[in-house]
């Protein structure tokens, strides 16, 4: 069996899972949030609501529901005492990891797709710390792969491993340039009303999308983070030799603009996270 070529191993080129994993420690280090139930991908509200966990028992407040009046409290204080409950929620992140050809490409430490591998499995773990349910979309190598939201470090640990395999698969042959839309649709199906959704992606990683973008946040928080690579940010300040249809030129690059970009987004209804190198 032949190996694969040796700038494909190379720091910042190779995607490792136990990269990937080693992240956890870190995401785990913020306190965890106790669950509001036992059910996996429920977090505890920090207002209350209609949930089954006591949060405390304080004095009552003219528009307090008098439903929740707490008989003992009241009886031994002599004053109106209410049970205030935290409200179930439903904790449930989705990653989209896009490994298209445009983001196996890098002029700083790491390619644009391993830095973000890196920004959703970080995410993932901090999800999986507080207790949440977490899912992954992963495209690339001309294939759209999915694992439903689930709960726990196993399930972390597997998201981990398909994102690394999917990357290794995109390098040793990326195959036809899906369009986004494919892996958006199936991300319609995992994540329910409510869910947040964190896609990774270039800068123009979004264009002809708008449609189920739109979809997608609608009900749900949609974030795309925008991976820039160094050049994005600092290009050369000295003119550069480029060929345009054959043709030697010299041209002076300037930082991109994503301004264009975070507005788009807006109107749909997402938030653009800017991830600089």
């Amino acid at each position: 069996m032949v190996g694969a070529p040796r700038w494909r191993q190379a720091p910042g080129i190779r995607l490792d899972a136990q990269d990937l994993l080693a992240l956890r420690d870190e995401a785990y280090g913020a306190a965890r949030h106790r669950p509001a139930t036992r059910r996996a991908g429920v977090a505890p509200s920090r207002l209350p609501g209609s949930g089954m966990d006591l949060r405390e028992i304080r004095a009552y407040v003219p528009g307090d529901d008098p439903r929740r009046l707490d008989p003992s409290a009241t009886a031994r204080t002599g004053r109106p005492h209410v049970r205030a409950l935290h409200e179930d929620r439903d904790d449930i992140t989705l990653l989209i990891a896009d490994f298209r050809p445009a983001m196996l490409w890098g002029t700083g430490p790491q390619l644009r797709s391993v830095a973000a591998a890196r920004h959703l499995a970080h995410a993932g773990w901090q999800a999986v710390a507080r207790q949440g349910a977490v899912g992954l979309v992963a495209m690339g190598a001309g294939q759209v792969l999915s694992i439903p939201p689930g709960a726990g470090d196993a399930q972390m640990a597997a998201i981990c491993t398909m994102m690394a395999d999917r990357h290794r698969a995109a390098l040793d042959d990326p195959g036809p340039d899906l369009p986004l839309t494919e892996a958006l649709a199936l991300a319609a199906r995992l994540a329910p009303p409510g869910a947040r959704i964190l896609l990774a992606t270039a800068p123009d990683g979004c264009a002809g999308a708008d449609a189920l973008l739109t979809r997608l946040a609608r009900g749900r928080r949609l974030e795309v983070a925008l991976m820039l690579d160094p050049l994005d940010v600092s290009p050369p300040a000295r003119a550069m030799p480029v060929a345009l249809e054959g043709r030697p030129l010299v041209a002076r690059l300037a930082p991109v603009d994503l301004g264009d970009h975070i507005a788009r987004l807006a109107a749909m209804g997402a938030t653009a996270l800017k991830v600089a190198p």
